[in-house]
């Protein structure tokens, strides 16, 4: 699991906020949770080392209704053929192009994002993002143990 966004940034903290609420709940050593923050390219090396699924927890584009989450299967093809390798961008499709151009390739992953309303310079999400989190932190505990389910049912 992996929380992305710059705190420094309001809203754009969602990511880090919602895994540093659901990582002391995590007991699975199968799962990782890691806060990159905006280091794009130290989330693609660490993806060389291979694993299974990928959940992303970002913020996303407003698109007319702040505070809604989503959650969705990432397109690799889309996002990777979208940008070039910038070192030090923090999107998923600099990540996956990151990935690409070090020769690996990404695992299933699902983005668990939310609606901005503010990305102006300023540390702490808007009103309406933060009452968001605890509803991302249910979708990423729901996503984990579909995940799980699935691997149980490949080695069973």
């Amino acid at each position: 699991m992996a929380g992305i966004g710059n705190i420094f940034l309001s809203d754009d903290g969602f990511g880090p906020e919602v895994l540093r609420r659901v990582a002391p709940q995590l007991t699975d050593p199968a799962v990782r949770a890691t806060d990159y923050g905006i280091r794009g390219m130290h989330l693609a090396y660490d993806l060389l080392d291979g694993y299974d699924a990928l959940v992303l927890v970002d913020a996303l584009p407003d698109r007319g209704a702040p505070g809604t989450l989503h959650v969705f299967e990432a397109d690799h093809d889309t996002l990777s053929a979208a940008t070039g390798l910038d070192a030090h961008a923090m999107d998923p499709a600099a990540v996956f192009a990151g990935l690409n151009a070090l020769g690996g390739s990404p695992p299933y992953t699902v983005v668990i994002g939310c609606e901005v309303s503010c990305i102006e310079e300023g540390i702490g999400l808007s009103d309406v993002v933060a009452a968001a989190v605890p509803g991302a932190a249910r979708a990423v505990e729901d996503v984990l143990a579909e995940l799980a389910a699935r691997s149980a049912a490949r080695e069973g």
